[in-house]
């Protein structure tokens, strides 16, 4: 499996993202044999939405599936908690990381209950992270839930 060919799809939505001014998270669920089920973006700002993380709508455009255990979820940085138990919740057996320099998110917690987890360390995810960071450090702390500012 060629697993950059498939975090490339992420990166697009990422890059989307961050150009409508939000999280540049994005992510893709495809299948065993690598056929894309569903792609989404980080899209919290866009929406008004704190429930729409690059995972979770990437999980959602997929629509039903009736085992998530052959899946590979693709997102271009490590799943924060949330992400990560809809991972577990469901039994997502691969996901792929783009980057987990700038978030290292809980991959261990994934690897703990057999969760495949790819690491590509891929620059661009990286640059690409680093930059809105620097641009835009309090919707990136309010994404990671660690604004400590009052509402």
């Amino acid at each position: 499996m060629n697993y950059a060919n498939l975090l490339a799809v992420a990166f697009e939505e990422a890059q989307q993202g961050f150009d409508e001014g939000g999280v540049p998270v994005g992510a893709a669920l495809f299948d065993a044999e690598g056929r894309l089920l569903g792609r989404g973006r980080n899209r919290r700002v866009q929406d008004n939405d704190p429930s729409v993380h690059g995972e979770t709508d990437a999980f959602r455009k997929a629509g039903r599936q009736k085992t998530y255990r052959d899946k590979i979820l693709v997102t271009t940085l490590a799943p924060c908690w949330y992400c990560s138990g809809l991972i577990r919740q469901f039994n997502i057996g691969t996901v792929v990381v783009g980057e987990s320099a700038n978030f290292a998110g809980h991959l261990d917690w994934l690897r703990e209950v057999g969760v495949k987890v790819v690491e590509l360390n891929d620059s661009a995810c990286t640059e690409l992270m680093a930059r809105f960071i620097r641009q835009s450090p309090g919707i990136w702390f309010e994404d990671i839930g660690e604004c400590d500012c009052e509402a």
